[in-house]
């Protein structure tokens, strides 16, 4: 799991909470059925509308991915790259395929695979950077359902606001109406934005890096997987997957693995 998106949540709501009861008003004057009907059922509402149902079914997906960890050790993509370059060097690029079986990475896997096929380089490289782009726009996708539950939030606790205006401008001659639907017309407008910049922005941001970092590794394996079907020294296909990564993070990258052992 990952930790800094439950504690963020966890310390946004402490804080909020915190704030309210520290006011001396307590959690009650906080809480109403209406403004809740409003912003959560129209957010939900306008989802719906949005995207397809298929898309909405699947959003439970899309928050456990980030929640959860990332998969991807750059540094043990480049090292294992390496090992296969360093097979292919001494037995060969069909010798590859044996070293398929201990790959976990279908994308890897489909990359070797087409080596040892001896399907031309251009065409490894084209099927490999049209599934990417599949990735990426897959990914686009998920920050997208995200982005648009941060915008419908805010927009209803709006249209709550609105109303509650409404309803108190109409009742000015009712003093004792006043006062809820002033409620209404504050509360919306507090939860949208809870939910938007709390939770959904967040998410969409969380979404983001995490696909950033999915696509570096994939790119740095076409690289590696074209340079081994190059032929090219273990020692050059290290130090140029190294160049993807951090100077912090290169030492990582044990030498010993790479065309040490050409």
């Amino acid at each position: 799991m990952d930790i800094a998106t439950l504690g963020g949540w966890a310390l946004g709501v402490f804080f909020i909470v915190f704030g309210i009861l520290s006011g001396g008003t307590g959690m009650g004057a906080f809480i109403d059925t209406g403004s809740v009907l409003i912003v959560i059922g129209g957010t939900f509402s306008g989802f719906l509308v949005a995207f397809p149902l298929a898309n909405v079914l699947g959003v439970g997906k899309v928050v456990g991915k980030t929640i959860q960890n990332s998969s991807y050790n750059t540094a043990e993509i480049i090292k294992k790259v390496i090992d296969l370059a360093n097979i292919a060097r001494r037995e060969g690029l069909l010798a590859l395929e044996e070293a398929v079986a201990e790959i976990n990475d279908d994308f890897l896997q489909k990359g070797v695979m087409l080596i040892v096929d001896g399907t031309d380089p251009e065409l490894v490289k084209n099927i490999l950077e049209t599934e990417l782009s599949y990735i990426e726009g897959r990914h686009s996708n998920g920050r997208g359902l995200f982005a648009t539950l941060g915008s419908l939030a805010p927009a209803f606790g709006m249209i709550g606001t609105l109303i509650g205006l409404v309803a108190m401008l109409k009742n000015l001659d009712d003093p004792s109406s006043i006062g809820p639907a002033m409620a209404v017309a504050l509360l919306t407008t507090f939860y949208g934005s809870v939910l938007a910049n709390l939770f959904f922005i967040p998410m969409e941001n969380k979404l983001g890096i995490k696909s950033g970092e999915e696509i570096l590794v994939r790119e740095i394996m076409i690289e590696g997987l074209l340079s081994i079907q190059a032929g090219e020294n273990p020692r050059i296909i290290e130090e140029k997957l190294k160049a993807f990564l951090a100077p912090s993070v290169r030492s990582s990258v044990s030498t010993e693995e790479g065309g040490a052992n050409e």
